[in-house]
């Protein structure tokens, strides 16, 4: 059966929206009422009745804890608290992987950043000793707000900020201060005009941005700045968010986050003409450390397919307490990987074919060093020898090598099939946060995440029925959790975590990015514990655990059911489409359905990836692939490339690794040193995305196949329409600075 959608009507033409919709795909999606999808409803029944978000949430409170900065000592007590537990529910291979940092070695496009720990870290208001005798103590005896200090000329007043009370008050990468000066307040503080006309030399000054974007201009900083703009932004004057300082930087400083309350009496003071003086102690510092990565697995049962990987995915580290973001995706993986093992050696499940994996890194920096290292979970600490290559800049790369005898020491990223990456997962309601489980970017169009949105669609179901009715076969409510459905978004794909690494063209593995937003807590003092709900956790364990077990053990069988929610999903994709193409000119629209059916093509296929006799290629492609093309002929030809249009670039095989990465600016570093400008698509908003989104997809597209059209064309699907000369420049840029070639 093919469904087309035609009546998108602009200036008399009419073009046509395009679903392919074949065989019983339609009515895939309407049996999920009646059955769950895809694996055996006693595996389900299996899941369901182990999984608890209460286990979860008793792990959560521990490492909520622990502040936990990269390389320091918070974030080691939390992977050593991983690794005890993986052992107790008796994984196999569990590690701390440890790859050193120390700010010259690379990994991939990321800069090892050094560690950095934190011993003190206090604020106080100072007052001058000429105004008097120093004010006593509280008549019941707290000590906290006011303490007498006998050197130099100030008493100590009010303790504004304590690292040992509440870590989120010293910005990271701040350095060790004894300081007592003026605050001096500077607006934004990110413009030399906001320093016009001020005296700040020996001050310290009051900002409104994060304090890494200040600090070159500055002695000492305090700021004020708000978490990730959403609804409820700035309308909690008691939150505090969690700050940063530029790792790489000759202007070593230090940083207090405060609240909105505390900024604005202290505005208020100084507009009436007063002075406030602060006094400030900091011992904290970077060091030479180590990303600890800690991973465990469970061993395939097939002697070939257990060499491949199913990976689940989260990041450890974050301030504290971090709950939502990201102890919440930690334990939640963690209570996945104790539900399988459980289930499997108590002979409930049968044991997959693949091997999975657990993995808990630091965001981002810890699952590229993990990639682009030759570390084997048998040997954490010993690399391959004769495997690194210094760059005639000076710059380290760990190297791959294939070994034929053998892969004990097959890269990581030649290993990992498929992720499922948690970040974010149990956010109640407090939070008002809202569930999503995340498509990848159309640069690696994958069916895995057609797994995902059949059981995320099958809890929908199940928890809103229960809700309604208070009648359900699976409620998944958990004893101490909320009775809300979950009402879970099948998302077009966003950046911000583990999955961009994942998922760059370095590497090419397919993610399940699994996540809240919005969440008004977001790094700051109030992401709490007391905010996560175990009936989130529970639901997000078992869209996850589903997922990634019947990845693991995907056959000829399942790769075919996987077709039809391909087929169902289809119409969700389309409407998304449709309504993009609605809001740009004819042109634009026939590219970006073009774009969308090509990309429904190759999702189709990609299932062969995974199980490669899964369905030959004629079959598949008459099957299915056959009626979508010839819809997608329909459309039009594309746009005829001419002139830089027809370039073609490849990306590079080193470094591997997306641009964005943390605390680092791979291409703005190398960028100077090769005297390219900033290229004009970094500053570019197009209609569903902006310059960070059109970049890192311009670099995935550049396989040496598409010419620059043909990219323009798919980021402008993607993102919205974008000029051809901005991609152009985009790409010289990389040529220039060694991460693509020309293909002539």
């Amino acid at each position: 059966m093919a469904l087309v959608l035609e009546g998108i009507v602009r200036n008399g033409i009419v073009w046509m929206a395009i679903i392919g919709m074949i065989g019983s795909g339609l009515l895939a999606g309407v049996a999920f009422a009646q059955k769950p999808p895809l694996l055996p409803e006693k595996d389900v029944a299996a899941l369901a009745n182990e999984l608890s978000g209460e286990t979860a949430k008793r792990n959560l409170e521990v490492i909520a804890t622990f502040h936990r900065q990269r390389g320091s000592r918070g974030f080691h007590s939390a992977a050593e608290l991983v690794a005890e537990r993986a052992r107790a529910y008796g994984l196999s291979d569990v590690a701390i992987l440890e790859f050193p940092a120390d700010g010259k070695i690379f990994y991939g496009t990321q800069r090892s950043r050094p560690a950095w720990d934190a011993e003190v870290g206090e604020l106080w208001e100072a007052i001058e000793k000429s105004f008097g005798s120093p004010p006593s103590k509280r008549a019941n005896g707290n000590s906290d707000d006011f303490d007498a200090w006998s050197g130099g000329a100030f008493f100590l007043g009010k303790k504004i900020a304590s690292y040992g009370g509440e870590p989120v008050v010293l910005a990271e990468d701040s350095e060790s201060a004894h300081v007592t000066a003026e605050l001096v307040d500077v607006g934004e503080g990110t413009k030399e005009s906001d320093y016009a006309g001020k005296d700040v030399k020996g001050k310290i000054v009051l900002v409104s941005a994060s304090p890494g974007a200040a600090q070159e201009l500055a002695a000492g900083l305090v700021s004020y700045a708000q978490n990730q703009k959403t609804a409820w932004w700035g309308e909690d004057e008691n939150l505090i968010r969690w700050g940063h300082l530029e790792t790489f930087t000759e202007h070593k400083t230090f940083a207090f986050m405060v609240s909105l309350k505390t900024e604005r009496g202290w505005k208020e003071r100084l507009t009436r003409g007063e002075e406030i003086t602060l006094h400030a102690v900091v011992k904290a510092g970077q060091h030479a450390g180590n990303y600890e990565v800690v991973t465990a697995t469970i061993p395939g049962a097939d002697p070939k397919l257990k060499e491949e990987e199913i990976a689940f995915s989260c990041h450890l580290d974050h301030q504290r307490p971090g709950a939502n973001d990201n102890a919440s995706g930690c334990v939640t993986i963690l209570e996945v990987a104790r539900t399988l093992q459980k289930l499997i050696a108590e002979g409930k499940l049968a044991r997959p074919a693949r091997t999975i994996r657990f993995i808990w890194p630091p965001e981002i920096e810890g699952t590229l060093a993990l990639l682009n290292s030759d570390y084997d979970s048998v040997h954490p600490l010993k690399l391959t020898k004769n495997s690194t290559k210094v760059l005639e800049n000076g710059e380290v790369f760990i190297e791959h090598v294939d070994y034929k005898g053998g892969t004990a020491f097959l890269p990581y990223y030649k290993r990992i099939k498929a992720v499922v990456h948690m970040d974010m997962v149990g956010g109640g309601p407090a939070t008002k946060a809202e569930f999503h489980v995340t498509r990848g970017p159309m640069s690696l169009p994958s069916f895995v995440h057609d797994v995902a949105w059949a059981f995320a669609e099958f809890v929908n179901e199940e928890s809103y029925k229960f809700a309604a009715t208070g009648k359900a076969e699976y409620p998944f409510v958990a004893p101490e959790g909320g009775k809300e459905p979950l009402r879970a978004e099948y998302s077009a794909y966003t950046m911000g975590s583990d999955h961009d690494v994942y998922q760059d063209s370095s590497f090419g593995i397919p993610a399940i990015y699994m996540n809240d937003w919005p969440d008004r807590y977001i790094h700051t003092n109030f992401d709490t514990a007391a905010n996560i709900d175990t009936t989130k956790l529970k639901r997000a364990a078992f869209i996850g655990a589903a997922s990634g077990y019947f990845l693991a053990g995907m056959n000829e069988n399942g790769a075919k059911m996987v077709l039809s929610m391909i087929d169902s999903d289809r119409l969700l994709r389309a409407h998304l489409a449709e309504l993009h193409a609605a809001a740009v000119s004819q042109g634009e629209a026939s590219s970006l359905i073009r774009t969308y059916l090509n990309g429904e093509i190759d999702t189709l296929s990609s299932t062969r990836q995974l199980v490669p006799s899964s369905i030959t290629q004629k079959e598949l492609a008459f099957e299915r692939l056959y009626p979508i093309q010839s819809l997608a002929n329909r459309v039009g030809p594309a746009v005829a490339a001419a002139g830089d249009g027809l370039l073609k670039f490849k990306r590079s095989a080193q470094p591997k690794g997306p641009l964005a990465v943390f605390g680092y600016d791979y291409f703005g570093d190398h960028a100077k040193a090769a005297g390219v400008a900033t290229p004009k698509l970094f500053g570019y908003e197009g209609f569903w995305g902006g310059g960070e989104e059109y970049a890192y997809e311009v670099l995935n597209f550049a396989d040496g196949k598409k010419n620059a059209q043909e990219i323009r064309d798919a980021v402008s699907a993607e993102y919205g329409p974008v000029p051809l000369e901005m991609v152009v420049e985009y790409l010289r840029g990389l040529e220039k600075i060694g991460l693509v070639a020309e293909v002539k």
